[in-house]
């Protein structure tokens, strides 16, 4: 299974870009890859991952903004259709349960 987060968080005073950037580290080091600016994925091998991620998730989220969820199948995340551009090459589409990324 995959996790898609959207997000959409205020970036107008100072505290706003604090607060994005310290989602967004929290982010990365859970293990979401970005897919678009503000949409991550992260892949979840059961229920009981994506309800652990949830609540980190739900303690981490900054005051302001909005975040959304959306759990989906690996078949349905391999389906992604490509309509302008192309396959960001961050984005790892595989199945593997631990996958070494070096930039």
């Amino acid at each position: 299974m995959r996790i898609i987060l959207f997000f959409d968080l205020p970036m107008v005073t100072k505290e706003d870009v604090r607060r994005y950037n310290r989602f967004h580290k929290f982010l990365i080091k859970e293990g979401f890859i970005m897919i678009q600016y503000s949409v991550y994925a992260k892949l979840a091998l059961n229920k009981s991952i994506i309800s652990q991620v949830k609540k980190r998730l739900d303690k981490n989220k900054p005051p302001n903004g909005s975040i959304a969820i959306l759990e989906i199948t690996e078949k349905q995340f391999a389906g992604i259709q490509w309509i302008l551009g192309q396959k960001s090459s961050y984005v790892l589409d595989t199945t593997d349960k631990v996958t070494i990324y070096n930039e």
